[in-house]
């Protein structure tokens, strides 16, 4: 078995030890709140029309249907089809979800045998670093020309925000520090440069209202206030999200791609 497999056959491993804990953290209202407000600007800088018919989606490493809840919050109708490499992740989804879609796969080995209008892919790639790159170019040809790839992974631009990272993955052991890292924002850029895909916008949300509220497992003696809080603050740096300071600052980064028609 090479290292890279060990490393991901691990990551199967915490992430079933861990995988309730992750659950409870993302009920707060807090993080509802904020994630639906993060969630309503991205959709919104996708065309309109887009979402004019049932859009059909797939979310790899889809953990517990964040793509599917953020959709739904959203009010966009979709069809839906996820899939884990947790074979407890899928039994458990298969029963909680009975009118979605679900199957066990690796997303390092991921062939796709149908084409999606929509990949949405949160938080997937940092925990198969060193495969971040195969996985994005095994999804992009299940993408239908036209359609959007989104992305949301920790990144860092500073040495702060690296520093503050590689800490609390060392010291929290809701993170596995052994298989999983953040990425560099010019690294994380660079598995979408691809003559298939189109950038369309890219979001450095990673402030402080993502730091108090949307990882509460992550920071939990920082997680204070309610809802109103939550979106007061991204209210206020939602300006930002564009800026070279806010990917300064940011821990964590939020791209959307478009599937390019082919050449004749």
């Amino acid at each position: 078995m090479t290292q890279s497999r060990e490393k991901i056959e691990h990551q199967k491993e915490h992430f079933n030890q861990i995988s309730e804990r992750y659950r409870y953290g993302k009920q707060t209202d807090t993080f509802l709140s904020l994630r639906k407000k993060i969630w309503q600007l991205i959709f919104s800088q996708i065309d309109p029309h887009f979402f004019d018919k049932k859009v059909s989606v797939i979310e790899p490493m889809c953990g517990y249907v964040e793509g599917h809840k953020v959709l739904s919050e959203c009010a966009i109708d979709h069809k839906y089809t996820g899939f884990d490499y947790s074979d407890d992740i899928v039994a458990d989804l298969e029963a909680s979800y009975p009118k979605l879609n679900f199957f066990q796969a690796d997303v390092t080995k991921f062939e796709p045998t149908e084409t999606y209008d929509l990949i949405l892919l949160i938080g997937g790639l940092h925990h198969v670093p060193d495969m971040a790159q195969q996985v994005v170019d095994n999804m992009t040809p299940c993408l239908s020309p036209g359609g959007y790839f989104i992305n949301f992974e920790p990144t860092h631009a500073s040495w702060m925000t690296k520093k503050i990272r590689d800490i609390t993955y060392r010291r929290n052991d809701i993170f596995d520090e052994s298989t999983e890292r953040g990425f560099a924002v010019n690294e994380w850029l660079n598995f979408f440069n691809c003559r298939e895909l189109t950038e369309v916008n890219i979001f450095y949300p990673g402030l402080l209202a993502y730091i108090l509220f949307y990882n509460p497992y992550a920071f939990p003696s920082l997680n204070k206030g309610g809802a109103s809080t939550a979106r007061l603050l991204f209210e206020l740096e939602r300006p930002f999200y564009k800026t070279f300071l806010a990917r300064y600052f940011s821990f964590a980064s939020l791209g959307i791609w478009q599937k390019n028609e082919p050449d004749f």
